[in-house]
């Protein structure tokens, strides 16, 4: 489950930096501007969990890219933009007939997402088939920009960067000799979980579990067994929780790590007590200490009532990307393909600039520990 603009002199100049087009002039829209056929605005879509195990995560990313979207129209466009969110469950059994409607609607020129790596993999060539331009802000298993799919964009670091710094985590912070390492058998946490034992090198337990079962005594009694001082968990927030939650009151005191997935206040609602102390690993940085955060995290808990959450910065960017494409009347699905992947956008959290296969150029790792009540502190891995 990895743009900044400059601070303003004041409060208002802050905001407009944070919250407008962030460094990308894009002049104002032609009447003229030709939509797809049948189309009076256009549409940017979401795609990705609202519900089910990792609703939350996809609740965050699709707020973000909402916010970009309402802080558009609210400047009175002459192109004016919905937003839809699509709800996948972050289930890849669902994502193939739901990437099918999305296409079948003509004025949705952009995705954000898909959110998960799992879903991507279904959803992303049928994407590619009709040029619907994509930037997911989450999903990080490296290989799916290996596919040749020309929509492909990725604003974040990918899962082999994030594995190396965990594992460098592990072995020079934590200074971890003993580690276990377990995954969900997902394509994203399995895949992480792989990087992470490679670079290692060494493992006292390696183990997938089920990531719908309550009851996880088999994998518990295996790490305890094996003197882990760490465990590293690659998968998803829920049932890392369980897990964490599950190896304290059975007395392993090994130090819990998990990656971006586990980044949410779900964490701590599964894991409980346990939840102090657990580290996590994430391609995303603290919003309020990037330049511009502060102005765009108020805007976003006015706006949903909550605290901006994991990735929901990035899809912020992303959405804006695709809004500043718009804005210089790339307003087809062939068009703004073309303008995401060969134009910069200075966006928030990072400059967007995408390589022939559609990855972030420069990318950053960030540890974040929780704090006993629930808080979470990052910092940059070096």
């Amino acid at each position: 489950m990895n743009i900044r603009t400059r601070r303003a002199v004041s409060t208002a100049a802050a905001a407009a930096l944070a919250l407008g087009a962030l460094a990308v002039s894009a002049g104002s829209a032609s009447a003229a501007a030709k939509l797809p056929a049948g189309c009076k605005t256009l549409t940017i879509a979401f795609f990705g969990a609202q519900t089910g195990d990792a609703g939350n995560l996809g609740v965050n990313i699709s707020q973000g890219a909402k916010l970009a979207v309402a802080q558009y129209n609210a400047k009175k466009p002459k192109i004016k933009v919905k937003f839809k969110a699509f709800d996948s469950q972050g289930d890849p059994a669902q994502a193939g007939a739901l990437a099918q409607t999305v296409i079948k609607d003509p004025c949705i020129v952009g995705v954000v997402g898909p959110a998960f790596s799992g879903e991507s993999a279904v959803a992303d060539p049928i994407f590619n088939r009709v040029g619907l331009p994509i930037i997911t802000p989450s999903a990080t298993n490296p290989a799916l920009s290996t596919n040749h799919w020309k929509i492909f964009h990725r604003a974040v670091a990918t899962d082999a960067i994030q594995g190396t710094y965990a594992a460098k985590y592990i072995k020079t912070v934590l200074k971890g000799t003993k580690v276990a390492v377990i995954d969900d058998a997902s394509d994203y946490g399995k895949g992480l979980a792989d990087i992470v034992a490679a670079k290692l090198g060494k493992t006292v337990a390696r183990e997938s579990i089920d990531p719908k079962a309550q009851d996880f005594s088999s994998t518990v009694a295996k790490i305890k067994n094996s003197g882990a001082t760490v465990v590293y968990y690659g998968g998803y927030y829920a049932e890392a929780g369980r897990l964490a939650k599950q190896l304290k009151d059975n007395g392993v005191n090994a130090k819990f790590v998990s990656d971006d997935g586990a980044l949410d206040p779900g964490f701590v609602t599964a894991a409980g007590a346990a939840a102090a102390g657990a580290i996590v690993t994430a391609p995303t940085a603290p919003v309020m200490d990037i330049k511009g955060g502060p102005a765009y995290a108020a805007a976003y808990k006015k706006a949903f009532g909550q605290d901006s959450g994991t990735y929901s910065a990035e899809a912020y960017d992303c959405a804006n990307f695709f809004l500043a494409g718009i804005k210089a009347h790339k307003t087809t699905r062939a068009a703004l393909q073309k303008y995401v992947s060969t134009a910069t956008f200075v966006g928030l959290t990072k400059r967007l600039k995408f390589s022939s296969t559609g990855e972030i150029e420069g990318a950053a790792i960030y540890s974040y520990v929780y704090k006993a009540d629930g808080s979470t502190k990052g910092a940059l891995i070096k």
